[in-house]
C-alpha cells in the first residue's frame, strides 16, 4: 500500500504552523506574556516538524 501517514501530518502541522506565525508576527503586542511572544515561537515549532515529516516523506516516497 501507498499510504504514508507523514503526509497529512506534515501539512496539517505546516500549515497550523504557518497561521500561527503570521498571527504571531502580526499581533505581536496582544500575545505577548512575560515579554515572550508565544504564538509566534509555537509557530516556529510547529513549522520545523511540519517541515521535518514532509521530508521524511518525500524521502520516503523515493526510496521505494
Amino acid at each position: 500500500m501507498g499510504l504514508d501517514i507523514r503526509w497529512p501530518i506534515g501539512l496539517m502541522f505546516s500549515l497550523i504552523g504557518l497561521l500561527l506565525t503570521g498571527y504571531g508576527m502580526i499581533k505581536a503586542t496582544d500575545s505577548v506574556s512575560l515579554g515572550i511572544n508565544i504564538n509566534l515561537i509555537w509557530g516556529i515549532v510547529l513549522l520545523v516538524f511540519g517541515s521535518a515529516m514532509l521530508l521524511g516523506a518525500i524521502r520516503g516516497s523515493k526510496t521505494k
